[in-house]
């Protein structure tokens, strides 16, 4: 071991100290609750996904013709292929809650304030590429339900004005869903998408080191005890421990909630019921109040407002007397999402 340290030394000539030093950045006391540490979790689980959807690539065919069947035989045939999809499935799933409840942990300790609002405009992109892998993902089964779904989110995007017709052109690789649209999904979900998160992962983390881990106190800490605690290994052990609970109940969900085959994609027979992933039940009950155009702009709106929302809680802050007006807002909003997406859950059309 000594003659290989010695080797790696004269190649790389970082002395553990320089090492020690580069990992053990002060991590504040308030990381230790779970809480807190909750943005590693959707890192962890993006590897995981990269790992699976990997695997899953070397299976699946993405055409028309064949992306029924490739599926159908990962699922029944694969060894693993049933467990390798289904944690490929759940971890999807977990990673959008978990990414949804990072920012709003962010958004109500107001995390998100001066110096740091850049950063919190790259977690809102990171939102969107993670929903929108969820979309993408949920397109290649190409069952009835995600092929009719693939179609009603590119005629929703066909609303939008000025820009419509060219988004829904490029979701689909043309006016309606064809041969070739299934492949563009397939490029989107398993290489543009995932790049994109890398380099935004890879930012976030930088304005990070660069600006530290915003700090909170509360009522119940220790005066004489140290504010902050070592990354290596105190931190890294906690992330650790997380990591393996999660893959534990990854597993236990894959198991006992495995995922299933839907009928086979029917451009000639429209579903009864067309309801998307429980993560764009907000989206698709919004849209059932409005008209089209009205109901695309509304949540464009919406969507405008929550990018830019560090600048207008410091325009709040600064010209009215209402100090904490974005922790009502906040709580109007996440009311607003968790009933609709039980209305759109419970409702059968």
């Amino acid at each position: 071991m000594n003659r290989v340290a010695h080797w790696l030394g004269d190649r790389l000539p970082i002395s553990s100290d320089d090492f020690r030093e580069l990992t053990n950045e002060p991590v504040p006391n308030h990381m230790k609750r779970w809480w807190f540490a909750l943005g590693g979790t959707p890192a962890y689980l993006f590897v995981v996904q990269i790992v699976t959807g990997i695997l899953l690539a070397f299976y699946y065919s993405a055409s028309p013709e064949t992306a029924y069947e490739s599926v159908r035989y990962i699922t029944e045939e694969a060894a693993f292929g049933w467990y390798i999809r289904s944690v490929h499935k759940w971890a999807a799933t977990l990673m959008i809650a978990a990414v949804i409840l990072h920012q709003m942990r962010v958004y109500f300790t107001g995390a998100y304030r001066k110096p740091r609002e850049i950063n919190w405009m790259v977690g809102m992109f990171l939102l969107i590429c993670t929903l929108s892998v969820g979309f993408t993902g949920y397109s290649l089964v190409y069952e009835q339900l995600s092929y009719w779904g693939a179609t009603v989110g590119a005629n929703i995007a066909d609303t939008v004005p000025l820009v419509g017709g060219l988004i829904k052109n490029m979701m689909l690789a043309g006016e309606s869903y064809n041969e070739r649209t299934l492949s563009r999904f397939f490029v989107l979900h398993a290489a543009v998408l995932p790049v994109a998160m890398v380099v935004l992962i890879a930012i976030h983390i930088a304005i990070i080191r660069m600006q530290g881990v915003t700090e909170f106190s509360f009522e119940d800490e220790d005066e004489n005890e140290p504010k902050t605690f070592n990354f290596f290994p105190d931190h890294l052990y906690t992330e650790l421990i997380m990591g393996l609970i999660v893959m534990i109940v990854l597993s236990a969900l894959a198991t006992i909630f495995p995922a299933a085959m839907g009928p086979a994609a029917n451009p000639l027979e429209t579903p009864e019921v067309i309801k998307p992933e429980w993560f764009f039940f907000v989206a698709f009950r919004w849209l059932k109040l409005f008209t089209g155009t009205a109901a695309v702009l509304s949540m464009g709106f919406i969507v405008a407002v929550m990018f830019t929302w560090p600048f207008i809680d410091g325009w709040f802050r600064k010209r009215t007397r209402f100090q904490e007006a974005s922790v009502w807002i906040g709580i109007g909003g996440v009311i607003a999402i968790i009933a609709l997406t039980v209305w759109e859950a419970v409702a059968r059309h």
